[in-house]
């Protein structure tokens, strides 16, 4: 499980044992998107950084079996 978006949105989640990719700008969100690694099953975005992949022209968070199961905190 990961959690990527600004630190103050998900620094808090470390605390439950959540990865975080820190991402305070759309092109941080684009980089941490790519690295993921593979054996990562669930993302936590903030809507901020959902937004950023929603805008993608081949839409990162389409589903597909190969990519995680995505879970877009509240504003």
């Amino acid at each position: 499980m990961t959690a990527i978006g600004a630190r103050t949105r998900v620094g808090g989640l470390a605390l439950a044992g959540v990865g975080i990719l820190v991402a305070e700008s759309p092109e941080a969100v684009r980089r941490a998107w790519r690295e993921l690694p593979p054996t990562v099953s669930l993302v936590i975005l903030t809507a901020e950084a959902a937004e950023v992949l929603e805008a993608e022209p081949a839409a990162a968070t389409e589903p597909d079996p190969s990519r995680p199961l995505i879970v877009v905190m509240p504003r």
